[in-house]
């Protein structure tokens, strides 16, 4: 027989544009804040400087200025470009929290 095969392993399903829980594992493109101000970037230290980076949280998804949540806030958020130091962002919940948060 072949020396090796092929395993079915399920492929997992990172989020997209869409938020769940508390956005941990989101992944989209939103870069604005709620209140309209552009994110910087996580690998940015100007205007902001800041130990959020890629390379301290390798797995957080921290690519260009991105809503991301990487350390359990409650929400996707981003430090601002010439606001408030960090805000959270704007970023539309997946439908299956939409029906929890409704219960």
């Amino acid at each position: 027989g072949p020396l090796y095969e092929c395993c079915d392993v399920p492929q997992c399903i990172v989020d997209g544009g869409c938020s769940h829980g508390d956005g941990a594992t989101y992944r989209g493109t939103v870069a604005k804040t709620k209140s309209g101000y552009v994110c910087q970037k996580w690998s940015s230290q100007y205007p902001i400087k800041h130990t959020k980076t890629p390379k301290n949280y390798p797995s957080a998804g921290l690519q260009e200025n991105y809503c991301r949540n990487p350390d359990g806030e409650i929400a996707p958020w981003c430090y601002t470009v010439g606001g408030p130091r960090f805000e959270l962002c704007d970023v539309p919940l997946c439908d299956v929290d939409r029906d929890t948060l409704k219960k």
